[in-house]
């Protein structure tokens, strides 16, 4: 049977018991610094999904943005990116951007923001934060766990529709429309974008071409979750930095590696072999007589 696919539940491991752990699932707290206030809001305010990572094998996946907050490591990397090493700056979450016509191009996760002595911005640079979608229903075996943690941490969990990371709808659901929008107003404004993802996220993206820093634009910040025994906890680890040009990287993303043509010709020979054809097409509709007059009344 597969095992419990539960790895963090409101910022601890299923096994863990400490008086944190007890307390944060009780209060449905979360300790990842959620921008709305101490409690987790993940899909809902009053009934939280508080799952902040999942089991991919023994390996656990972030599944939740905010789980990347931990400590604010991803504050003061993203900054060693855009400024110079000293430069006194300050964060601002959730940050609205426009396009040229005032219609908003999407929130940007975190905005660094460099300022003068007399506090006047600067400078700045974008973060935005990806996390893995998942797909199977991982809502149940929260609540099932949820009901009784300390006799269901190790629980076996059914297969059918057992939940698993869905990487490929992350980046291109997700991660590629950011990059396309919001990416793309930044780089026209000639602004540093730095990506946070996991280890396990990033090695499902093609190779994206490297340049050196002093010649990026953007910078793929990519972490891990290493397990401390002691305290049975996970805690978030800068693995590397990746530095890229904008374009090149997006484009790379987005651009589908394409199967032999021959494939989808057996495909089509298929289909027509086996007597497939376009269907009559359905008679058009006429259109009812309305008087002009009718469109005043």
């Amino acid at each position: 049977m597969p095992k419990n696919p539960l790895a963090e539940i409101f910022g601890f491991p299923t096994d863990n018991f400490s008086e944190n752990a007890v307390r944060n699932r009780r209060e449905k707290f979360c300790p990842f610094h959620n921008s709305t206030g101490p409690k987790c809001t993940k899909n809902s305010v009053r009934d939280p999904l508080g799952v902040c990572s999942m089991f991919e094998n023994d390996h656990p996946a972030i599944t939740c943005p905010v789980r990347f907050r931990q400590d604010w490591k991803i504050a003061a990397d993203a900054a060693a990116f855009f400024f110079a090493p000293g430069t006194p700056y300050t964060s601002l979450t959730e940050v609205r951007i426009n396009d040229k016509n005032g219609k908003s191009a999407g929130n940007i996760d975190v905005v660094l923001v460099a300022l003068d002595d007399k506090e006047r911005v600067v400078d700045f640079g974008a973060l935005e934060i990806q996390a893995v979608y998942i797909s199977g229903n991982i809502s149940g075996a929260f609540k099932h766990y949820m009901e009784e943690p300390e006799t269901r941490y190790n629980m076996e969990w059914p297969g059918p529709n057992y939940p698993r990371p869905d990487y490929l709808s992350s980046s291109r659901k997700r991660l590629a429309p950011q990059l396309i929008y919001k990416g793309g107003i930044l780089s026209a404004w000639q602004k540093k974008m730095a990506v946070a993802v996991q280890d396990n996220f990033f090695s499902t993206l093609p190779p994206l071409p490297e340049v050196s820093q002093d010649k990026a634009d953007m910078a793929w910040l990519i972490y891990g979750l290493d397990y401390d025994n002691g305290n049975n906890i996970y805690s978030l680890k800068l693995s590397r930095v990746v530095y890229t040009e904008f374009k090149p990287a997006l484009n790379k993303i987005i651009q589908a590696e394409p199967s032999p043509v021959e494939d989808f010709i057996s495909v089509l020979q298929k289909r027509v072999d086996s007597g497939e054809r376009l269907g009559t097409p359905p008679e058009s509709e006429t259109e009812p007589d309305i008087e002009p007059s009718k469109f005043w009344e």
